[in-house]
């Protein structure tokens, strides 16, 4: 009888432990279906959520999207998890190739445990409904599909996000965020010919650099001051993520939908990744070439800005954390060749001490002017009991 009770006991523990695994995954798939704004296309107006057919324009007529829930009939409740993967990531459905509206080049990147997170809410949390796909607008033969692989064959880059081993975990959490479920080269990346996006990561120039869009602009995402996003600090395009507004910039259009369905779900953490990582985007290079889209700042503002948050206000530092400032010999140097470089190219520190502790500064070369690291190095170079000589734009210049 012992025995038989402790069978059961021992049963009923593995079956918790399932159920609470199956409520876990369905949990973390929700979270990534919030990510990926799955909702916002796949919803109608007035319709049911996930069931399709909202219309969404072509140059060669509208096309609808597909009821995704998972109804038997009608949406995807047949769909083995290898039909779910293949559509999600190759836009390949039981029926055919899907219209590239669905953004399976961004979504490619998306790991197998998300994939798996998706399919188990969407199979188990989302409610079926039964509703049939509205066929596109595109006449025939236009709307025949095989074309469609050809496309896949010269645009579809496949393959699962791979991390960047010279950038931390934080910043490829951002990028995996960016270039992944959140698809954001699907509106901030400006189109070729044959309507594909001219980049898939920070690899390509063309990456979120800004596009039209149904009558918007869908702002770039590069580092520059008055075009990009430069103006604003990680903390902020966070904060602009969460609440529609961050710094001085407010969201419009249709990214207004993107923070109400999608962003404001993510956590803090995820946001600010996203927001490093796109810190890390460089201004386009005619900005910097021509310094048109950079103000100039004077060297007070610049250092509140990029500086005062480690090395402190009036520039003394953080003991063993930062260093000060104020005397700093680099700093100080009748020759600025040091202090010039760390600023464009930041410092890492040697991995020492009893923790192997590292300190990292970044490099500001990407997103700082000429004109504005001179600003910045004749102001800390004539503060806090400094007295070295102004800085010139001619002489950043000559290492960068």
């Amino acid at each position: 009888m012992i025995k038989t009770n402790a069978l059961v006991l021992t049963t009923c523990l593995f079956a918790s432990s399932a159920i609470a695994a199956d409520a876990e995954l369905i949990q973390q798939g929700e979270y990534l279906a919030k990510a990926s704004d799955c909702v916002a296309c796949h919803t109608a107006p007035g319709g049911k959520a996930f069931a399709g057919g909202l219309a969404m324009p072509t140059p060669v007529g509208d096309i609808y999207t597909t009821n995704i829930t998972p109804d038997p009939e009608t949406g995807i409740g047949n769909y083995s998890l290898e039909q779910f993967a293949a559509a999600v990531r190759q836009g390949e459905s039981p029926d055919g190739p899907l219209y590239p509206a669905m953004p399976f080049t961004s979504y490619t990147k998306l790991t197998d445990p998300d994939i798996e997170a998706l399919y188990a809410y969407f199979m188990d949390a989302v409610d079926p409904v039964n509703q049939e796909n509205k066929e596109s607008d595109i006449p025939w033969p236009l709307s025949m599909r095989w074309p469609l692989n050809i496309w896949k064959s010269l645009f579809l880059e496949e393959g699962v996000y791979e991390a960047d081993a010279s950038q931390t975990e934080q910043w490829n959490r951002g990028a995996y965020l960016v270039q992944g479920p959140g698809h954001c080269s699907s509106c901030h990346t400006p189109r070729g010919l044959a309507f594909q996006e001219k980049g898939l990561s920070e690899k390509d120039e063309d990456f979120l650099a800004g596009a039209q869009l149904d009558g918007w602009w869908a702002t770039s995402l590069h580092g520059d001051w008055q075009t990009g996003i430069g103006a604003l600090s990680a903390d902020e395009i966070a904060t602009l993520l969460k609440t529609g507004m961050g710094g001085q910039v407010s969201v419009s259009g249709s990214m207004g939908e993107v923070v109400r369905h999608s962003t404001q779900h993510l956590t803090d953490e995820d946001l600010l990744a996203i927001g490093v990582y796109l810190k890390s985007l460089s201004p386009s290079p005619d900005s910097i070439a021509t310094n048109v889209d950079e103000p100039t700042l004077n060297g007070a503002e610049l250092y509140n800005e990029y500086c005062s948050t480690c090395h402190t206000s009036n520039g003394s530092g953080y003991p063993d954390v930062t260093p000060t400032l104020a005397g700093n010999p680099t700093v100080n140097a009748t020759d600025p060749s040091s202090v010039i470089r760390v600023v464009l190219d930041g410092v890492e520190s040697p991995v020492s001490g009893p923790g192997h502790t590292q300190r990292l500064m970044p490099g500001y070369a990407w997103q700082l002017s000429n004109e504005q690291v001179a600003n910045l190095l004749t102001f800390m170079r004539s503060r806090w009991g400094n007295d070295a000589g102004p800085v010139s734009a001619t002489e950043v210049e000559a290492h960068r």
